[in-house]
């Protein structure tokens, strides 16, 4: 039962004639206002989009990529950590055999619905070998709802135009030996992230994928690298 010390009593505080008025206020929101105005070194607006803030590459939230390894396959293992960890379930991953020695499964399908994202990057703290990130490009438009899903190829021509500012992190990961380390006698290729650039791309992870299950794999899943 509720003791009577336990009640606290709130009185309504006594206004002055001013303050009914609510004078002060509407004084200080323009004094604010006309400081801002008329400071002109401290002037914050900027005319968008000839002007761009500069952004922190490392820890801004814009839209997602899927990272490419030293190879240029896509470094996604499709664990489901991200999906798993996304709050507002934005994800969907179809996974299928890996036709490569170095994994288990990779992302036979990937995509993220950007409008229902939320940009906590939850999905890149909990995937272990940094597939996915979120980029500093903020601009992403689209007329319908369905041109703002993004596919897997999609996401790795962000990867292209985005790997120049925002390098991939790269971690070494027990049990893949191919994680981590440095690209030695290989000249990288600076993509552009063109629709040509990306197609050929998506070519080169066919061919592959499509080469690789046929050796290793005769017949089995995973020999189709598109979504």
């Amino acid at each position: 039962m509720l003791r009577d010390e336990d009640i606290i009593k709130i009185e309504a505080p006594v206004l002055s004639a001013g303050e009914r008025l609510f004078l002060p206020a509407i004084l200080g929101g323009m004094k604010t206002t006309l400081r801002h105005m008329f400071a002109l070194k401290q002037r914050r607006t900027v005319q968008y989009p000839e002007e761009k803030r500069k952004l922190r590459v490392e820890n801004y939230r814009g839209v997602h990529r899927l990272n490419r390894d030293h190879d240029g396959r896509v470094a996604c293992v499709a664990c489901y950590m991200c999906s798993t960890a996304c709050p507002a379930h934005c994800i969907h991953i179809e996974a299928g055999e890996s036709p490569w020695s170095d994994r288990e499964k990779y992302p036979v399908k990937f995509d993220i619905d950007e409008l229902r994202c939320i940009y906590c990057g939850m999905c890149e703290e909990a995937c272990p070998v940094d597939a996915i990130e979120l980029t500093p490009d903020y601009s992403l438009v689209g007329r319908t709802r369905d041109e703002m899903i993004l596919g897997k190829e999609e996401l790795l021509a962000v990867f292209d135009a985005t790997r120049q500012i925002k390098p991939r992190k790269d971690p070494p990961i027990t049990g893949y030996p191919n994680s981590g380390r440095a690209s030695v006698g290989r000249v990288e290729t600076v993509m552009s992230g063109t629709a040509e650039a990306a197609q050929d791309h998506a070519v080169r992870d066919g061919n592959t994928a499509a080469g690789g299950a046929g050796d290793a794999h005769s017949g089995g899943a995973g020999g189709d690298g598109h979504a």
